[in-house]
């Protein structure tokens, strides 16, 4: 299944006839990172063996599906935003090892909606930016046309 042209409502759905698992649409939002991610450069860091833990366990809950908004959704988490024992930057050296030491509110408030967080995304050094192009790790391109910005400071 093309997953990347699903919805989250077309996700939910699939869930609850059953059609695939939420281990089976990670592994293909994380095949596409790493396919992507060299010419866009718009993830920082994938943490994928927790990724793959957090999909694992939702397919152990599929009967839950209807209770949790976000069931098995992949969401991508600015790296502004902690995630605990993830690396966050923001998109600066100067934190280039910093290891978050909790998970922000708003992260854990995804997760229990049932979200899976999939990975960090670059961002404009200190989100002070609109254009993603003043990463210390450098610009994200556009995945439509690598000649323009993706836009916002989390392109």
């Amino acid at each position: 299944m093309e997953f990347d042209k699903f919805q989250i409502l077309d996700l939910l759905e699939g869930y609850q006839k059953r059609q695939f698992k939420p281990s089976e649409v990670t592994a293909k939002y994380l095949a596409e990172i790493k396919r992507q991610n060299p010419k866009l450069n718009a993830f920082l860091h994938v943490n994928e063996a927790e990724t793959i833990k957090r999909a694992h366990e939702l397919d152990d809950k599929m009967g839950e599906v209807e209770k949790l908004p976000l069931f098995g959704v992949p969401v991508a988490i600015k790296d502004n935003f902690l995630v605990k024992n993830w690396r966050m930057t923001a998109g600066s050296k100067i934190l280039g090892d910093y290891v978050a030491p909790y998970t922000a509110t708003s992260v854990e408030r995804l997760e229990a909606a049932g979200a899976i967080c999939i990975g960090k995304t670059n961002l404009d050094e200190f989100a002070m930016g609109s254009s993603n192009e003043n990463s210390a790790f450098g610009p994200v391109k556009n995945p439509f046309d690598h000649t323009r910005v993706p836009g916002g400071s989390s392109g």
